[in-house]
C-alpha cells in the first residue's frame, strides 16, 4: 500500500492537487497532517475515490478534524498529528512516547515545516515538511510504501513552481 503524506499547504490547493493527480493511480491513501484542512476538504471532494485522513493544525480554526489520528493501513498502525501539541519544535521524545503507547508502527507530525524521515527502535518517524512554506528545503511531502518486506518512508521535494 502506498500513502502520500503532506502537511502545512497553508491554502495553497493547487499545489496540493498536483501531488494528488500525480499519485492517484499508486497511492490507497492520503494524510494531511494539518493547517490546510480547507484544501484536503476541497481534495475529497474532487476526488471521492481516495482514502483521505486529516488533522488539526493550529491555524486550522473552525475545523472539526481530530488533533491526533490513530489509524490502520496495510496492516500496520499510523499515529498522526500535527505536532504543536506535542512540543516537536523542541524535540520528539513526546511524540515518540505517544507512539510507542498506542503501539505504532509509524508516526506522522508537520508544524515544524522541515522534513524529517528515520526510524528508532521499532519506529519509523516522518515529516514530510510544507508543500507551501517550506524552512530547510524546497517544498516536500512524504510517500510511506507498506508491503511484504517491511515499511518504506521517503521524502519527496517538489521543484518550486508556479500555476496558471
Amino acid at each position: 500500500m502506498r500513502i502520500v503524506v503532506v502537511s502545512d499547504t497553508h491554502g495553497d490547493f493547487f499545489r496540493l492537487k498536483a501531488i494528488v493527480d500525480k499519485h492517484l493511480k499508486d497511492a490507497g491513501l492520503l494524510i494531511h497532517l494539518g493547517d490546510g484542512n480547507r484544501e484536503l476538504e476541497d481534495i475529497q471532494t474532487l476526488y471521492p475515490q481516495l482514502r483521505c485522513l486529516g488533522v488539526r493544525g493550529n491555524c486550522d480554526q473552525n475545523s472539526d478534524a481530530p488533533c491526533t489520528l490513530l489509524t490502520e493501513a496495510g496492516g500496520k498502525t499510523i499515529l498522526a498529528t500535527h505536532g504543536h501539541l506535542y512540543g516537536v519544535k523542541g524535540g520528539l521524545d513526546r511524540l515518540k512516547q505517544a507512539a510507542r503507547q498506542n503501539h505504532a508502527h509509524i508516526v506522522l507530525y508537520g508544524h515544524t515545516h522541515q522534513n524529517f524521515t528515520g526510524y528508532e527502535e521499532g519506529l519509523h518517524i516522518m515529516n514530510p515538511g510544507s508543500l507551501s512554506k517550506p524552512r530547510n528545503h524546497m517544498p516536500s511531502y512524504g510517500i510511506i510504501d507498506i508491503t511484504e518486506g517491511g515499511i518504506l518512508t521517503n521524502v519527496v521535494e517538489v521543484k518550486r513552481f508556479v500555476l496558471h
